[in-house]
């Protein structure tokens, strides 16, 4: 794993991000702006906004600095506002009509920065029936139908942690929408906007192939039963002889036949294009990797096309040779984690910063940003 310190900026150097203090999704989202080399100023409120995680392990604010501020006291959204007038993009993830009543919404901050990209990252989104309702990850993916795509059949959906819903269908449609909106201001003319990112249109729009495929009659709509969802026998994971697990994934038929020659089936294999016998050509499979060990069986499809891979832990990953060899996952600060993407011959990105300290930045901040009142709020909200 490479090690960096002080590295390359990235191709948004130069850009400046207020990031109002949340969870999940808008953290992410201000974190691969930050990785990109913006300048990321998190405000945080006493008392923190997290879920309980230790703010120096809290690697989505990594690369960024952190000043802190109380929205509710007097002075607090006018000292936002201070920051938003030098600054190109905010983020926020409060229910919406909250960033208003607290003095900081988009009306507040365009008036102040007409060019600003004002960015709002909500599960629900800015309107609907649902707008004010409190949700999570799963509850997105639920009602997009997202959810009931995963898993097996006959049994409840698998949660895929938040990555569909918060940081696939949230983080990078704001991020998106963001750089698409920045586009817009910077050009002659254009003006800065508001940007609503809700998950479940980004959770919606995730499965745009899916529902094209449906209409044409190529996919069904129950779980476990397609070709790309685990239904078909030679797309999914098999458990060898350590309770470990193979990753199989030969959909063309020059790499399949090069799967079932090194699996050892041959000729032998159910012919893989009647559908009828998809369960005696899984089993058939199963049955073989089950023979040999997850490491074996590695060994054995190494450097072939056959589209088998080792199902890694997370802490197994950094260390394989590929991701090693590519610097797929760095070290910085005595914490593994995953290198920024994606990549730029040009201007690179790195891990410049450990995760962010509530406050720990507000007298840097306070001067590179030519914000002095961050000084005095600070101290009024510390004393």
């Amino acid at each position: 794993m490479a090690t960096t310190e002080n590295g390359p900026r990235g191709p948004l150097a130069g850009l400046r991000v207020v990031e109002l203090a949340g969870i999940g999704p808008g953290p992410f989202a201000a974190m691969l702006l930050a990785d990109l080399g913006a300048d990321v100023v998190r405000v945080d409120r006493p008392g923190g906004a997290g879920l309980g995680i230790d703010p120096a392990h809290d690697l989505t604010n990594r690369n960024k600095r952190s000043v802190l501020l109380d929205l509710k006291a007097a002075d607090g959204p006018a000292t936002v506002l201070d920051l938003v007038e030098r600054a190109d993009v905010l983020i926020e993830g409060y229910r919406p009509g909250v960033a208003e009543r607290l003095g900081v919404g988009p009306d507040a901050c365009l008036a102040r920065n007409p060019k600003l990209v004002y960015g709002r990252m909500t599960g629900w989104g800015q309107d609907g029936p649902l707008a004010e309702r409190a949700g999570h990850d799963i509850s997105y993916i639920a009602l997009t139908g997202t959810l009931s795509m995963i898993g097996r059949p006959g049994e409840p959906p698998t949660v895929p942690a938040n990555l569909v819903g918060d940081y696939a269908g949230g983080s990078l449609y704001l991020v998106v929408g963001i750089l698409a909106a920045l586009q817009h201001a910077r050009t002659p003319g254009g003006t800065g906007q508001v940007v609503d990112a809700a998950i479940v249109d980004g959770a919606a729009h995730l499965a745009t192939m899916i529902h094209g495929m449906l209409a044409a009659g190529g996919w069904q709509d129950r779980r476990g039963s397609n070709l790309l969802d685990g239904g078909c026998p030679f797309y999914g994971s098999y458990e060898t002889s350590d309770g470990q697990y193979m990753a199989v994934g030969p959909l063309e038929q020059r790499f399949y036949d090069e799967f079932v020659r090194l699996l050892g089936l041959g000729d032998t294999a159910p012919d893989r294009g009647d559908l009828a016998r998809w369960d005696e050509l899984r089993t058939a499979v199963a049955d073989r990797f089950r023979t040999r060990t997850r490491a074996e069986w590695t060994e054995v499809f190494d450097g072939s096309d056959a589209c088998v891979a080792p199902v890694l832990s997370l802490r197994e990953a950094p260390h394989h040779p590929h991701l090693a060899a590519r610097a797929t996952f760095v070290e910085h600060g005595g914490l593994t984690q995953p290198a920024p993407a994606p990549r730029f011959s040009a201007t690179p990105a790195s891990v410049r910063t450990s995760p962010a300290l509530p406050g720990a930045d507000t007298d840097a901040v306070a001067a590179d940003w030519d914000v002095p009142g961050l000084r005095t709020t600070r101290k009024d909200t510390t004393d």
